[in-house]
């Protein structure tokens, strides 16, 4: 028997340029061997000795490809065999078995070089190797070889072949390796019958003249369709908001570089490394200089980003714009489009061009969204360059589906102690997103083997999600299990941070059905990952018209007025409700004087609505969160003031309104808004301490979509951890809906375990 090792690596290390890797070390070492991929990690037999096992370790774990996310690294003695060198050997199928799939990986700086130095490369428009280029957008199957990717019908030209079999090559084994002679291509099309447009150097050119005339264009990007225009010029990103249906809601937008950001939004080092790192998120960041108002619509955030492919770096090469607005190809309220058949049915006739690849579109995803605070990354939308890295749990959860909530959703399924969470998804409302939904399930399925055994659901009657988990449990005989909202929101960062026992959950949100049958959404609880126990939460306020109170936030601010004064107040007294239609203000007065169509919530997010509708800030809402977002914009400066509050069960509030109405008499707007924000973290902590006090406990854990407020996330963390208490945030999934599944699946799983 040959002395020798067999090595198991786990973890993201499969579509990272990681097999190379490991055959160039073992060239390094001067060792023999194979390496190869498996359905479950990285298999690697080496002929050695075991001082020269540990060495070779070491250097995996401290030089590892930078996208490669190693988990664990197992070994035990094997017959070595008769190896005379080192090979990258065929990719093995074990079964249900599976590694975790790598994100897509924004080009590289050497192949931005190869652009301008690479005989076969110039210009080449998807340039990759094995360090950065496509992922799982384009992957069919695992193991992840080219045969089950999208790049299959592309057959490799002979250099591009030498290049994938030299060891010292850069594209060793790089699966999506192409050059001008082999790979996919561009093709430009115009409405109006200009017919198409091919090779690279003319569809650049026409983008660029086209965005400096003020014009649109649909390009086809790494998840799907783009829609872009000139961020400088306001007529232009107006006429795409109009034509797109986006109303007021902000725009993305893609910068030249990291001078050009930093010339229009404020960054800091952590800011930057993160806009920089290989996922290029879009990240929000505080406007330093104003780009074309129709951009952000009066906020004063931005949400920019890179170049993330080598078209995108091609293009501002020539543009003389140092900022494009760069949003997801759709129409409104559906999903991003992938399909080139669709996008020229809906998108050119919108934007009167599109750019589009002849290579498919798998697996759709959008851009991601963060920010940070506190130095923390907040997940807003976890897709393009996340998706699909799972979230590692303490416990199995083999076998489980969580559905996840109807807005924003991501669902998640259970591999082993991994929990893999879809791509975004959007809002379940409309039969394009619902389509979606259930694709995608057949999608992950398929890729991971999955084959549910438990089901879980929020407890909401009416959730398309719900109604999905539903039927899934029925057709095949599985157990079925909702979850309250809250409660998974708790448990999805205690699934995150692996907390055991009961913690402290505070979780604030807009809405979430609860056990009372009311909208819940300002919740203190005593959390486990089984089950909670409410402990306090804001008074409850009516809400007139139920959810037309969220598209219209002055309905809430009458009925929180109404509900501390009664309805002999003289709102008139109030611009807003001088500004209101004097019928509609009426009939919403009988709704609450008569409890008629009002039901009830203690939701924070509503109270951010109310008070944004009483500041001037936002009557009407014209996209998901528009009254809270423009409520935290408008935050200057700082005082050590907050309204007072009273904590008696629950939380009452009418002092909070009272002190606020003085504030709008004296046109107060942002210390109001400031006094609130500081009020609510003041609220946070004194609750946190009487549950500190009654219970012993000192873990708290935040989530709910309201963290996504960057002043109150931190006034938060440092109240709290300037009182010692142990403080646990959502990081890899978002605290609003979109991570929700996570904690379901959590919940499901611990529910199993404890009943087996």
């Amino acid at each position: 028997m040959e002395t020798g090792y067999e090595i198991l690596v786990r973890g993201l290390v499969q579509g990272v340029g990681f097999r190379p890797f490991i055959s160039r070390l073992a060239l390094r070492h001067c060792l023999t061997g194979e390496v190869v991929n498996r359905s479950d990690g990285v298999r690697i037999v080496l002929k050695c000795d075991l001082a020269s096992l540990k060495r070779f370790v070491d250097d995996i774990r401290t030089q590892a490809p930078p996208a490669a996310n190693i988990k664990s690294i197992e070994f035990s003695r094997t017959d070595a065999g008769n190896y005379s060198e080192f090979t990258i050997n065929s990719s093995l199928d074990e079964g249900d078995a599976i590694t975790e799939v790598s994100p897509d990986i924004a080009v590289c700086h050497e192949c931005l070089s190869d652009l301008a130095d690479d005989p076969r490369r110039i210009d080449y428009p998807f340039v990759n190797c094995t360090n950065c280029g496509p992922r799982f957008t384009i992957i069919r199957a695992l193991p992840y070889d080219r045969a089950a990717t999208t790049m299959a019908p592309f057959r490799m030209c002979r250099p591009c072949a030498s290049e994938y079999s030299d060891i010292n090559d850069r594209r060793y084994h790089a699966q999506p390796v192409a050059c001008n002679d082999c790979g996919p291509e561009y093709t430009l099309r115009s409405h109006g019958g200009e017919g198409e447009i091919n090779g690279i150097t003319a569809i650049l050119r026409k983008i660029a003249d086209r965005l400096a005339a003020g014009e649109s264009v649909a390009v086809k990007s790494t998840g799907g369709y783009n829609l872009m225009c000139d961020a400088l010029n306001e007529t232009a990103v107006s006429d795409l908001r109009q034509r797109k249906q986006r109303d007021m809601k902000p725009f993305a937008v893609m910068f030249r570089d990291i001078v050009a950001l930093r010339e229009y939004c404020l960054t800091d080092d952590d800011e930057e490394d993160l806009l920089l790192s290989w996922r290029r998120p879009i990240l929000i960041l505080r406007q330093r200089k104003p780009l074309a108002p129709s951009v952000s619509s009066g906020l004063n955030t931005t949400g920019a980003m890179l170049p993330h492919m080598p078209l995108y770096h091609m293009l501002f090469g020539i543009l003389q714009t140092p900022a494009v607005v760069l949003t997801s190809g759709n129409l409104s309220e559906e999903p991003i489009i992938i399909s080139d058949t669709a996008a020229l049915r809906d998108l050119l006739p919108l934007a009167g061009c599109v750019v589009s690849y002849n290579r498919e579109i798998n697996n759709r995803a959008d851009d991601s969204v963060v920010r940070m605070g506190s130095g923390r990354t907040i997940m807003i939308r976890r897709s393009r360059g996340y998706t699909p890295q799972p979230v590692d749990l303490a416990e199995g959860a083999e076998g489980i589906f969580a559905a996840g909530a109807e807005q924003k959703n991501c669902f998640c399924i259970g591999k082993g102690r991994r929990a893999i969470l879809s791509q975004y998804i959007g809002d379940i409302r409309n039969v394009a997103t619902y389509d979606y939904y259930t694709e995608t399930y057949g999608l992950f399925s398929s890729l991971f083997r999955f084959e549910p055994s438990d089901v879980a659901c929020d407890m909401h009657p009416d959730y398309l999600p719900g109604r999905f988990a539903e039927e899934l449990a029925g057709v095949k005989g599985l157990p079925l299990v909702r979850i309250q909202h809250h409660h998974a929101h708790a448990v999805s960062v205690m699934a995150e941070h692996q907390l055991a026992g009961k913690v402290i959950g505070v979780v604030m949100d807009g809405t979430g059905f609860g056990t009372d049958g009311n909208i819940w959404g300002s919740e203190f609880m005593i959390a486990s990952a089984t089950d909670f126990e409410r402990y306090s939460h804001f008074e409850y306020f009516m809400m007139p018209g139920g959810d037309m109170a969220v598209y219209e936030p002055w309905r809430m601010a009458l009925s929180c007025l109404f509900s501390c004064f009664g309805s002999h107040y003289d709102f008139t007294s109030l611009r807003l409700f001088r500004e209101t239609d004097p019928v509609r203000l009426s009939t919403v007065m009988e709704m609450l004087v008569h409890r008629i169509n009002a039901p009830l919530t203690c939701g924070a997010g509503r109270i951010f609505d109310a008070v944004s509708a009483l500041l001037g800030l936002c009557a009407r809402s014209s996209f998901d969160s528009e009254a809270p977002m423009r409520l935290e914009s408008a935050v200057s400066g700082s005082t050590d003031d907050y309204y007072p509050f009273t904590v008696n069960g629950i939380v009452r509030l009418g002092d909070v309104f009272r002190e606020l109405t003085v504030d709008i008499m004296r046109s107060e707007i942002s210390y109001a808004v400031f006094c609130l924000q500081k009020k609510i973290a003041q609220v946070i902590l004194s609750v946190c301490k009487s549950m500190r006090n009654d219970t012993g406990l000192n873990d708290v854990v935040l989530s709910g979509g309201v963290f996504q407020n960057r002043y109150l996330l931190e006034k938060s963390l440092y109240l709290l951890s300037m009182n010692r208490f142990s403080v646990y945030t959502n990081n890899q999934v978002p605290p609003n809906d979109g991570g929700i599944s996570l904690g379901q699946l959590a919940v499901a799983a611990e529910r199993r375990r404890l009943c087996v």
